[in-house]
């Protein structure tokens, strides 16, 4: 019976340095944003529909998708942002649909799905368990100002645009408090999984 992670946070709490400590423990992890970099590669559906939506102005001279001339696009314009998220993120699920089942299929103990959005898209249903790594405000303001080398009220104001931690952290059914030490961390995740009955490889 594989027990399948929803593994999500928030901006500079943590959440990769967590997903990492799950491969170490060789349990696979899928991860969202990775995906959504794939589907959108020369030649797949994704690809095809945005050029189609968004024309040819949007490709790099490798015919690749300009992400950052995609962004300038959608980011001042709610319909078209929408018109790119039906596109890339039916992708996304199909393909983490099945990942998931080809690692259940293979009989692995754990698979992560490593969703930034978790609550917010509403994906809970793909996952048996949800695991959110939790920092206070203050210490992801530091973090974010330190790792990005932004202003104060530029973190401040990218941390505000998502759900508060505090929020995710409520409808969790595991919480990992990042605030310490790595080691901290480590053995918060090894008691969690231990009591989900997850155990490592030997």
């Amino acid at each position: 019976m594989t027990v399948v992670i929803g593994l999500t946070g928030s901006i500079a709490t943590g959440k990769s340095t967590v997903s990492d400590m799950f491969r170490e423990w060789e349990i696979p992890v899928i991860d969202a944003d990775k995906l959504s970099r794939e589907v959108v590669e020369p030649g797949e559906d994704a690809y095809n529909q945005i050029v189609d939506v968004f024309g040819s102005d949007v490709l790099l001279h490798t015919e690749e998708i300009d992400r950052k001339k995609l962004g300038k696009i959608i980011f001042s314009d709610e319909e078209k942002r929408e018109q790119l998220n039906s596109i890339v993120h039916p992708q996304v699920r199909k393909r983490m649909i099945e990942k998931r089942e080809a690692y259940r299929e293979q009989g692995a103990s754990a698979v992560v799905l490593d969703i930034p959005l978790l609550f917010e898209s509403g994906l809970t249903g793909y996952v048996d368990k949800t695991m959110v790594v939790y920092v206070d405000e203050s210490v992801q303001l530091q973090r974010l100002v330190e790792r990005d080398e932004s202003s104060e009220a530029d973190a401040l104001e990218r941390i505000r645009s998502q759900i508060p931690i505090s929020e995710k952290a409520k409808l969790a059914d595991a919480v990992i408090n990042n605030n310490g030490s790595i080691e901290e961390t480590r053995k918060q995740l090894m008691e969690q999984l231990g009591e989900w009955g997850i155990t490592k490889k030997s």
